[in-house]
């Protein structure tokens, strides 16, 4: 049964403990409990020559020290939290897939203590990341993405509304604004030829697509008044243009899939740039 725990996934590596100071943090804020989470990757293939027990008492150990010190770290940053460890053992993108039932968020950074440090993104959390059961945040980006706005990218995708509700909702949880952009390639005349989207720009189609987009925010305007929103409109790609004002943002709310000829994917061809390039850390929402 899913409960209002944070779940944090950690393995002792900077993306981990940066994961845990968000995670942390999410979890004061919005006075949910906080589970810290590693799962041991045990090759039960080779523990049939560990005789005596003890390779595997060893990984044991150094698996409850890293849900230890991450719990203390967790604690420092928000003293107030309720904190709870587990260790389980298992494929470790599997075995996260299957906590992500338990809680309604979880947390992950954005590389692992895998042996590939120049990858922006780690194999575990990508698969988590399309997979999981929860919404998803992954930790990357500058040090300290606490400040700026929360952005949230505003399409045609059924998931819409729900993208929208999360980001207004987590705005207002941290006393920011919203700053909802709407990136789109105007459709050409016939007689335009190649021309590029910049030479195609015409103020009707502009205000037209503002006030689509307009539209859609009213609703959650009118929910959250106290939330300041701002609009972005673009001719350039979703991803682009959201990876840019991720600069300067604390989140990017992003749905779980795609709405183009991708429309099928677990994870939309944006989600999954941002969680590449992004500068600060990424939610992804579930479809209900």
């Amino acid at each position: 049964m899913r409960t209002p725990m944070i779940v944090v996934a950690v393995d002792g590596t900077e993306p981990s403990r940066a994961a845990v100071r968000w995670a942390a943090r999410e979890a004061e804020l919005s006075n949910r409990s906080l589970l810290v989470l590693h799962i041991l990757d045990w090759e039960w293939n080779a523990s049939r020559y560990d005789f005596d027990g003890l390779h595997f008492a060893m990984a044991q150990e150094i698996a409850d020290g890293i849900v230890a010190r991450a719990a203390e770290h967790a604690k420092k940053v928000a003293p107030a939290i309720s904190v709870v460890t587990g260790v389980r053992t298992g494929n470790p993108a599997a075995q996260l897939i299957i906590a992500s039932e338990e809680g309604a968020l979880m947390v992950l950074g954005h590389r692992g203590s895998g042996g590939f440090s120049e990858l922006r993104l780690g194999s575990v959390s990508q698969r988590v990341a399309t997979h999981a059961h929860s919404p998803v945040v992954v930790v990357r980006g500058r040090p300290d993405p606490y400040t700026g706005p929360v952005v949230v990218g505003v399409d045609d995708a059924e998931s819409a509304d729900a993208v929208l509700e999360t980001a207004f909702a987590v705005a207002r949880e941290r006393g920011s604004g919203v700053t909802a952009v709407h990136a789109y390639v105007p459709v050409p005349p016939m007689y335009a030829g190649y021309l590029p989207a910049a030479q195609l720009q015409s103020e009707e189609l502009d205000e037209a697509e503002r006030a689509r987009v307009l539209e859609r925010l009213a609703l959650w305007r009118a929910k959250y008044p106290d939330v300041p929103v701002e609009t972005l409109m673009s001719h350039g790609t979703a991803a682009s243009v959201l990876t840019g004002v991720s600069h300067t943002a604390q989140l990017v709310v992003v749905g779980s899939r795609g709405h183009g000829v991708i429309v099928g994917t677990l994870l939309g061809s944006t989600g999954l740039q941002l969680l590449h390039h992004a500068e600060c850390p990424v939610l992804i929402v579930r479809e209900s």
